[in-house]
């Protein structure tokens, strides 16, 4: 199975964090490619893009200062196959990485990838009180369409929370869709 590639470059405004790639995505090559996923709804109705993108156009996204990438790269159905160790054992490369590219922000969409990377088991949504490879961390609920506990407008007005804190930060980074 394909390694699914990371959409990155310095400096960005935000970059989003999946778990690791869904099987559709890996084969794809293309973020978030999942019938049932709703994340490019979702970050339009939020603000963080002026038009709905398709995962055929995952690299637009750095036009408005996101990037996407994936706590681990190794492809699954479902990201409850993944162990906490095989996790944790991809927090230093990851965290390097994050610390490389230098966003103001690395969204966790999920709870597991940011528990099982730093050993915290109580995780609360929104701003984390430390940070992550020099980067605040924000953790977002998971737009996959297999997380059947929030709706399509809880989730914008979750990134929506974020895609505001993006646009109220002093920090240099690109500006993300106004």
């Amino acid at each position: 199975m394909p390694v699914l590639p990371d959409i990155l470059e310095p400096g960005l405004s935000v970059i989003f964090c999946g778990i690791n790639p869904g099987m559709m995505a890996a084969s794809s090559g293309r973020h978030f490619a999942g019938r049932g996923n709703r994340f490019w709804r979702v970050l339009h109705g939020a603000g963080f893009t002026p038009e709905l993108l398709s995962p055929e156009q995952d690299r637009v996204l750095l036009k408005y200062g996101c990037g996407l990438t994936t706590a681990v790269s190794r492809p699954t159905a479902r990201a409850n196959q993944l162990t906490p160790e095989e996790i944790k054992a991809a927090a230093a490369e990851f965290e390097r990485k994050i610390e490389c590219y230098r966003p103001c922000y690395v969204a966790f969409l999920g709870k597991a990838a940011l528990a099982a990377m730093t050993g915290v088991r109580e995780i609360d949504w929104g701003l984390q009180p430390r940070r992550f490879g020099n980067a605040h961390a924000w953790v977002l609920p998971n737009p996959s369409g297999l997380n059947r506990g929030f709706s399509l407008d809880a989730l914008v007005s979750a990134y929506r929370e974020l895609r505001t804190a993006v646009a109220n930060s002093n920090e240099p980074a690109h500006s993300a869709a106004k």
